[in-house]
């Protein structure tokens, strides 16, 4: 049994017999977190009462090479170690796959019971040993076919998802498309203006308006490419020692022109004696860039943007992003990391709402966790961790 400094609960069998169905429960300490986590030990205690088994919590961040030899990438998430083979459940929809599964994971240990048998047993009743046989292929047979399915749904989402990227690029492109159209025939008016002074003044006008347009386009495919190649797919990072000032203060001064257009104040809170961070440096510059962006877009004019980061604890840095934009309401505020959901006042925005989506899972392919604290009216902070480097 893996060892750990974490709570455990329902130690009723001797760890080192095979047939003991044996869990790890990875949590992490953020507090909005912590509800749920105690939902899903109340339940597991409850399930425990009818049927014995042993339970270990352990805290991601006291146990991150554990993380890393189990290969999750969020948090909760329950692993069966015993008996083989592994397997890990992780999601908002936790206690629905238990659900599930339980009933699955109760017949194989007693299918790894009745397979200790002795050799003059298994010759005494050969019956039953062809019975269990047969019931242990009925159960991995099931669990391949409920495999199968999943990936089957996961893939019918995925059509789903570019299939709606899709028209709302063709429907989201007509008009910016339209517009630096509309500028481009213009400019090709004003050269038979007789009046070339007013007439090269306006067309100084109209290249801006036309490169804004072709930039907000190319923003829109940028952002369709990137969400193309990341959805239903594990982000490749290289990690390595990354310090987080220098990155913070190169993505300001490339938005600094942005903030100047709407009067935009931008405080830095950035200490030098922060520790470096482990963690892939084009990914974490993408999750930075992205909540800028959103900070400058909700933010109003003469706004004020902060940019902090903390040293939180030995094993963590937090970066925080705060605005004092329209805030976002409590019940959506899980929802916005999810895939293209938008909030109703952003479906007349340009974007797909992917931005948020991709940031969690960069955040999460690094053992960290993002979230935000907003209240309606009142702005929005958004928080991300990465581990320290050591």
């Amino acid at each position: 049994m893996l060892q750990s400094d974490s709570q455990q609960i329902g130690f009723n069998q001797d760890v080192s017999k095979p047939e003991t169905l044996q869990l790890l429960l990875f949590v992490n300490e953020h507090p909005t977190s912590q509800e749920y986590i105690r939902r899903v030990k109340t339940y597991l205690e409850n399930l425990q009462a009818e049927y014995p088994f042993e339970l270990q919590v352990i805290e991601i961040g006291k146990q991150p090479h554990l993380v890393e030899h189990f290969k999750l990438i969020a948090t909760p998430a329950l692993v069966k170690i015993n008996p083989l083979p592994r397997q890990t459940l992780t999601g908002s929809n936790l206690i629905d796959q238990l659900q599930q599964w339980w009933p699955r994971w109760q017949t194989s240990v007693q299918v790894n019971l009745q397979e200790q048998i002795s050799e003059e047993e298994k010759y005494s009743y050969v019956g039953e040993d062809n019975s269990v046989k047969y019931s242990a292929e009925l159960i991995r047979l099931s669990d391949k076919i409920f495999t199968l399915q999943r990936e089957k749904e996961e893939l019918q989402e995925q059509l789903r998802f570019k299939e709606q990227i899709l028209a709302m690029l063709a429907h989201d492109l007509r008009s910016p498309l339209t517009a630096a159209s509309i500028a481009v025939e213009t400019l090709e008016i004003s050269f038979s203006q007789p009046d070339q002074e007013k007439a090269q003044k306006l067309r100084g006008q109209l290249f801006k308006q036309a490169r804004k347009q072709f930039q907000i386009m190319n923003k829109m495919i940028a952002d369709l490419l990137q969400a193309s190649k990341n959805v239903g797919s594990q982000l490749q990072i290289e990690p390595s020692k990354l310090y987080l000032q220098p990155l913070c203060k190169d993505i300001i001064s490339q938005f600094s022109d942005r903030m100047t257009e709407k009067s935009q104040q931008l405080t830095a809170d950035i200490p030098q004696d922060v520790p470096a961070v482990y963690a892939d440096e084009e990914l974490v510059r993408q999750v930075i860039i992205n909540l800028l962006e959103n900070a400058i877009k909700y933010t109003p004019e003469e706004g004020k943007i902060n940019l902090s980061i903390l040293h939180r604890t030995s094993q963590k840095v937090q970066l925080s992003l705060c605005d004092n934009g329209p805030g976002i309401p409590a019940a959506k505020q899980e929802r916005i990391f999810e895939g293209h959901f938008r909030l109703k006042r952003d479906r007349s925005k340009e974007g797909y709402g992917l931005g948020l989506s991709l940031c969690r899972k960069i955040i999460n392919s690094h053992y960290g966790q993002i979230w935000v604290d907003s209240v309606p009216g009142g702005g929005s902070c958004f928080h991300f961790t990465l581990p320290a480097y050591r």
